[in-house]
């Protein structure tokens, strides 16, 4: 292999890294241990099912994306440009200041409190929002800090957890759920990573950051495109084996883990399989994870008021500290209240966002131009699916 091709490759290898680093936060700890924690003997439907949504669908969302060019106000834009830029604005304040970036917060500070039961969320949450902006102020650093500083270091903590669990457990117990069930509760959690709505975006970060490579300055569009896509895979290869990894040691401990909540979840498991400072070490590995997501998360929404929202009007600088203050408003709720909070919005946008995202892929690739009924077909259906329910249960109680 002669120097161009390894240095390419070192490339994508680090881009794969970020991407993995980016997309993984408090979601992508929490909901896996959960699906552990009540699979027992049947974690492997959870995991399947798990997978199928947290990492396939989301997958799904990278290649559309990377067939865009990286250009998401395009994807987007199927649909008509305001009603595109509309839905992207929502998706980003889930992903940013509301939603996706306050629960990496509540996580970090949930795990931690374990260790410290006097640290005040408040002072925590203005800490953490700080160090964001300072590390955010220069957007152009963020991939290459992500995929050669901060990963590496994740991804060996992650490793250690996870196969330190696997080599030395108790026998799973026996599931109060059946296969087909323990399936639909791993494909239902896995909404909940939120990776979709993030996909749409950290292609963009990510296909930008490769064309501001020295490495890839001149090169072909779809050269570049092709690059993003393999560092795509590496992202979405990681990311699976450490959801199966949680899943698996969280049901070999399901009845230490019984009724404890999910953001603790990995401090507990931690604590269980190395003890008092493993876990410390575990809960400041969750730290960096968390603030990885969210620094990326924060970017983008920054990035996107500064130029999308104020057409420029308004600095990216300015953008993100108006991000940071916002979040730091929404880090002050309980982890499971921001969950509470964006589970009903997740479940009624997520088959919207596969259907637009289907349609696109095979306008790309096969030209088919039907893109605004079928959305709307999916809206309908997915509201009426979720709400339907609701209202029967309200008529029956009512009557």
């Amino acid at each position: 292999m002669n120097n161009s091709l390894k240095t390419q490759a070192r490339l994508i290898g680090t881009t794969g890294l970020a991407m993995f680093s980016m997309f993984f936060g408090a979601g992508n700890i929490a909901f896996p241990l959960k699906v552990g924690q009540l699979a027992g003997n049947q974690s492997v439907p959870a995991i399947l099912g798990l997978l199928l949504t947290a990492v396939g669908v989301p997958f799904l969302g990278l290649l559309a994306i990377i067939l865009y060019e990286g250009d998401y106000r395009a994807f987007f834009a199927r649909i008509g440009r305001i009603p595109g830029f509309l839905v992207a604005f929502f998706l980003l304040i889930i992903l940013g200041p509301i939603g996706a970036v306050p629960r990496c917060i509540a996580l970090s500070y949930s795990t931690i409190k374990m260790y410290n039961p006097a640290l005040s969320v408040v002072i925590f949450s203005l800490i953490s929002c700080l160090f964001m902006y300072i590390a955010a102020y220069k957007k152009s650093r963020i991939v290459g800090l992500l995929g050669a500083v901060l990963s590496p270091i994740l991804v060996v903590s992650l490793a250690i957890i996870i196969i330190k669990g696997m080599l030395i457990h108790p026998t799973a117990s026996a599931s109060t759920l059946d296969a087909i069930s323990m399936f639909k509760f791993g494909l239902y959690e896995g909404y909940n990573t939120m990776d979709l709505l993030a996909a749409f975006f950290f292609s963009s970060v990510v296909i930008t950051g490769l064309r501001q490579s020295s490495e890839s300055r001149g090169r072909d569009t779809w050269l570049v495109a092709r690059d993003a896509l393999w560092a795509s895979i590496i992202g979405a290869v990681l990311l699976g084996l450490v959801y199966a990894g949680f899943v698996l040691v969280a049901s070999y401990y399901g009845s230490a883990l019984a009724m404890v909540p999910a953001e603790v979840l990995l401090g507990t498991v931690a604590q269980t399989i190395l003890g008092p400072i493993g876990g410390l070490l575990v809960g400041l590995a969750v730290v960096l994870t968390c603030f990885t997501t969210a620094l990326a998360l924060a970017s983008v929404f920054a990035e996107f008021l500064h130029t999308e929202v104020s057409s420029q009007r308004i600095s990216y600088h300015i953008s993100l500290l108006i991000t940071v203050v916002i979040t730091f408003v929404f880090a002050n709720f309980t982890f499971s209240e921001i969950v509470a909070m964006l589970d009903p919005i997740l479940i009624v946008l997520y088959p919207v966002l596969l259907v637009l995202t289907v349609m696109n892929i095979l306008h790309k690739l096969c030209g088919v131009s039907m893109v605004k009924i079928p959305v709307m077909i999916a809206t309908i259906a997915s509201i009426i699916w979720y709400y339907a329910p609701q209202v029967l249960t309200h008529v029956g109680v009512g009557g």
